[in-house]
């Protein structure tokens, strides 16, 4: 994106270019990036990846199940333990404040006490600072921004989960030719990359030492081409 004056720029909407009237992080940290573009306001998401608008479909029911999966499992273990000190808040927005980006992740993990009080404020978003690991599933019409770049220059969501300092990042690549789950972690910001990556095959358990908790991934599939 690059500026026309300081309250007018140019700003990419897929291959398309619009006209804003301010900077597309600043009209969608203050929530008028959506009616701006008449989009709708239902389950369509509205992000700022390396200075672009993106637009990403409601994603699929298999998509859904993978990230009810997840949540599952941490639910599971608040019920089985009431100290159990985590919680999730699917798709609220991230607001990545150091970047002047704009995410919605599938699924973010964050210490229950940090989200009940998002939830008391009633707050847009959150910031990377309340979050201990961000989850993506891809999906075919946005994958690339999800995974690692694959040429140095690239930005993705990868790249700014790190340069955030987010401790996790879970990556459910649902690509049938590939698919994979990844956990990243030890993020060097300096470089905006993950320095440390497990692996699974899906139909495996995942295990989240971190968190105490496993995952179940035997009912997951990837995306249908």
């Amino acid at each position: 994106m690059r500026e026309r004056s300081p309250k007018v720029s140019i700003a990419t909407v897929s291959e398309h270019q619009v006209v804003l009237p301010d900077t597309a992080y600043a009209m969608w940290q203050r929530g008028e990036l959506r009616d701006f573009l008449s989009l709708p306001h239902d389950h369509t998401r509205l992000e700022i990846i390396g200075g672009k608008i993106v637009v990403s479909p409601a994603p699929r029911a298999g998509h859904g199940r993978i990230v009810r999966g997840i949540y599952n499992a941490f639910r599971d273990a608040q019920v089985a333990d009431r100290q159990f000190p985590w919680d999730c808040a699917p798709l609220l927005d991230l607001n990545m404040t150091e970047t002047s980006e704009g995410y919605c992740p599938d699924l973010m993990v964050m210490r229950a006490e940090v989200l009940a009080a998002l939830e008391d404020a009633d707050d847009r978003h959150a910031h990377p600072d309340h979050v201990e690991m961000v989850v993506e599933v891809t999906s075919p019409s946005n994958a690339g921004n999800d995974r690692e770049p694959a040429e140095r220059d690239a930005v993705s969501k990868w790249n700014g989960y790190a340069r955030a300092e987010i401790p996790y990042y879970l990556l459910i690549d649902r690509d049938p030719k590939a698919p994979l789950i990844t956990l990243y972690s030890i993020p060097d910001p300096a470089v905006g990359a993950y320095l440390h990556k497990e692996t699974w095959e899906f139909g495996q358990t995942i295990v989240l030492e971190h968190f105490g908790v496993e995952i179940d991934t035997r009912d997951w599939r990837p995306w249908n081409d």
